[in-house]
């Protein structure tokens, strides 16, 4: 058996790898806080998560992030609450060979995403 990621379980003739996550524009989130210095604490407990997290489905996203919320319409998209729901974070997500891909679709303050949601865009903006 190949063993992918960095953990390996074999259960009951079962194999399951948990890989670890890239964040794809980082720098975006970043320039959010040089703007929006009350996001900065929220944002570094996110990364914290994400540097540690290993998944190997969407639900482990959930696992993770239990207030986090799958957009669905097949955009594998997720939006993240940070800051007590001050601030949300559209991030698509994608399951490669050896580690899954998260990619900054768009950061705001919650009643921007609310606006977002109004117009159906959630599902396809990528202002980052």
């Amino acid at each position: 058996m190949e063993k992918r990621g960095s953990l390996f379980v074999n259960w009951l003739n079962f194999s399951y790898f948990y890989m670890r996550v890239h964040v794809i524009s980082k720098s975006s989130l970043r320039d959010f806080v040089l703007i929006h210095s009350q996001a900065l604490s929220s944002v570094a407990d996110w990364s914290d998560k994400i540097r540690f997290a290993r998944w190997n489905k969407p639900s482990d996203i959930i696992h993770t992030f239990p207030k986090a919320d799958i957009l669905g319409r097949g955009s594998a998209r997720m939006v993240f609450n940070l800051g007590g729901n001050e601030f949300r974070l559209i991030c698509q997500y994608v399951f490669g060979e050896s580690e899954v891909h998260l990619y900054v679709c768009w950061i705001g303050k919650h009643e921007e995403y609310t606006r977002l949601c109004q117009q159906n865009k959630q599902y396809s903006i990528n202002r980052y």
